[in-house]
């Protein structure tokens, strides 16, 4: 039940792919990103198995 979703680092702009995993039906979570490194905080939800929708922002 793991999903790649396409993103932009809220940070540098670079396009990136998270990996998540619509299992859970709601979680929030740090990932770095992998051109800068920097913090992004990751907020999901899933139903069924299917993600339902997330957001992405600067952890500060």
């Amino acid at each position: 039940m793991l999903t790649e979703v396409p993103i932009s680092c809220p940070f540098c702009g670079e396009a990136i792919t998270l990996l998540m995993d619509c299992s859970v039906d709601e979680q929030s979570y740090t990932e770095d990103c992998a051109v800068c490194c920097r913090p992004i905080l990751v907020h999901m939800s899933a139903a069924d198995g299917e993600l339902v929708s997330f957001n992405v922002e600067r952890e500060n």
